[in-house]
């Protein structure tokens, strides 16, 4: 029996997404085979009308929550986000009319474990913008040995790399795309840009159910764009927020930036926080004023083997 990783790509998503990036491959064509000529073909719903259909987002209510503790955490993790089965909200949609209050997101000011940026607050926003830069980290790479370090570097450990959801996510990718080998090759290149955030749920100042969207592009000769959402746990350490592994996230849904199935998601706007007084800009990163470059928006050379 075949099982699916909640909040995985899947593999009909990952083969249009590359078949339309990298259809001027023959070689691709020819190893993706007759399943990907399918799926570029298959006729696919209007999404207007999942948009009438898709239930609708359950909410949180404080009053109906655990006050603290593992019974609260389990709550906050397990409650099901908005189900999305328009095979075409990843990349598409109707622009929403609904003005959505952006999500104030903190900068990095410095550089952690294997060179992921961190220095995020410890505030709800903080968990955020470090689940984000740990995914834009992964992306980035797109190596199986690079996500298993990050994974083991910024969690909190006793869990295996290979069951995380983003290690499931490069294996496919690489699959599908005929990479040789566990790291994409050079000329491949995927980046990926932060493009809304939400919080599902807190404990306390120390734990947080954090949500990103990321806004995907592979391009080789083609360019295609996608959506992704991201959930997970995270934990205050002392100094940093990292994945608390003991609590498995229900997946988020992957709608495209800015469309009314997005607002109805929870997504609001990434919009960068005011930089503190007493930090400027580090390295690569801009404090503040609009935008995460160099690293953190995942747009690196294609990287080699």
């Amino acid at each position: 029996m075949t099982t699916t990783t909640p909040g995985a790509w899947g593999r009909g998503k990952l083969l249009a997404i590359l078949a339309a990036a990298l259809a001027a491959s023959l070689g691709l064509l020819v190893g993706l085979g007759l399943f990907v000529r399918q799926v570029l073909t298959d006729e696919a719903p209007d999404p207007l009308a999942a948009q009438e259909t898709a239930p609708a987002q359950v909410v949180l209510a404080e009053a109906h929550l655990p006050q603290e503790g593992p019974a609260r955490r389990e709550r906050i993790a397990d409650t099901p986000m908005l189900t999305v089965d328009d095979p075409r909200a990843y990349r598409q949609g109707q622009v929403t009319t609904t003005v959505t209050e952006p999500l104030g997101v903190p900068s990095p000011t410095t550089t952690g474990p294997v060179d992921v940026p961190t220095g995020f607050p410890r505030t709800p926003e903080g968990a955020v913008g470090q689940l984000a830069a740990i995914d834009v980290s992964v992306i980035r790479a797109m190596s199986v040995p690079a996500t298993h370090e990050i994974y083991r570097s910024w969690s909190t450990g006793g869990a295996d790399p290979a069951r995380w959801v983003m290690a499931g996510n490069v294996t496919d990718f690489l699959t599908a795309a005929g990479q040789a080998g566990q790291t994409k090759e050079a000329g491949l290149v995927v980046t990926a840009v932060p493009a809304a955030g939400q919080v599902k749920g807190t404990d306390g100042p120390d734990w947080v159910v954090a949500c990103v969207l990321l806004q995907l592009e592979a391009s080789l000769v083609e360019q295609a764009q996608a959506a992704y959402g991201h959930c997970e746990a995270m934990t205050w350490t002392g100094d940093r927020w990292v994945i608390d592994t003991t609590h498995r996230v229900s997946p988020a849904p992957s709608t495209w930036p800015g469309t009314d199935l997005a607002a109805r998601a929870g997504w609001r706007p990434w919009s960068p926080a005011p930089a503190p007084v007493d930090a400027g800009p580090t390295g690569d990163v801009t404090g503040g004023t609009g935008t995460w470059v160099g690293p953190l928006d995942g747009r690196g050379s294609g990287g080699g083997r």
